[in-house]
């Protein structure tokens, strides 16, 4: 592939190690976007991240100085919103799922009620993933219901640490109920090409931008995007994946330099 920052209109960028790490501003981040915006580059989020609404994350973006309006973010959550009104319209639906996102689930039909939910739905990992939540869902499941994971994510970095994510859970259920999960955010090409439909450009004049290096960069490569990974977050320790980024940059602070901006 032969680069061509001239060729790049628009930007899908990760949250979450990118544009900070566990509520810590990446230094640069904000000025960053707000270069990109001066310059006429299209910009939206594109984020795994799922226990916020679009509303919360673009308050928490705003009070580190990192200005995104929330109509500009894309995130696992509101991805899997949309798949069960398209897919699965008027089924009980279980949500195994952190934080207040329930918001972004309206219209939805939502049950606790093991012998009628349809679906089960899991977000990304914390305390609530208790033995009884899931056995719950391994329950749900054992009686027909669907898996759908907001993302199959094995950790996340927070100020703390590597910390286990919802993905080794996922395996989990899915070796105890022969079942498989249709997983709805990153890497999925669908969750993918909703971001080059927001941006309204095809995925040759778009860069993506995460520290993941398997899940962000190589995922949207695949489909024709120039992939850029970040050292900082994940990409400060994931090991290489056999797909090298187009692009390896410190930190999301150089990318305007490498865009000529």
């Amino acid at each position: 592939m032969t680069l061509d920052a001239q060729n790049i209109r628009g930007l899908l960028i990760d949250v979450d190690g990118v544009l900070h790490v566990d509520g810590e501003a990446i230094p640069g981040a904000g000025e960053a976007l707000a270069s990109f915006r001066a310059a006429g580059v299209s910009v939206r989020l594109l984020t795994n991240g799922t226990m916020r609404t679009r509303a919360d994350l673009s308050s928490r973006l705003a009070a580190m100085d990192i200005a995104v309006p929330a109509e500009e973010i894309l995130t696992a959550v509101t991805a899997t919103a949309e798949y069960l009104r398209s897919r699965h319209p008027d089924e009980p639906v279980h949500l195994l799922v952190s934080g207040r996102i329930q918001d972004e689930f309206n219209g939805i039909a939502l049950t606790d009620d093991e012998a009628t939910a349809r679906v089960v739905v899991v977000g990304g990992a914390s305390d609530s993933f208790s033995f009884a939540a899931l056995n719950r869902a391994y329950r749900m499941l054992r009686n027909g219901a669907q898996l759908v994971a907001m993302h199959k994510s094995v950790h996340w970095l927070t100020s703390a640490g590597m910390t286990l994510d919802s993905g080794p859970f996922i395996h989990g259920l899915e070796w105890a109920t022969g079942t498989e999960a249709v997983i709805v955010g990153k890497p999925s090409p669908h969750f993918f090409q909703a971001g080059f439909d927001a941006l309204g450009l095809p995925a040759e004049q778009v860069a993506m931008i995460g520290d993941d290096p398997s899940q962000d960069v190589a995922a949207a490569m695949a489909l024709g995007a120039t992939g850029v990974l970040v050292a900082t977050g994940l990409g400060a320790l994931e090991p290489p994946v056999a797909t090298a980024p187009d692009i390896a940059l410190s930190s999301i602070a150089e990318l305007p330099r490498w865009l000529n901006l």
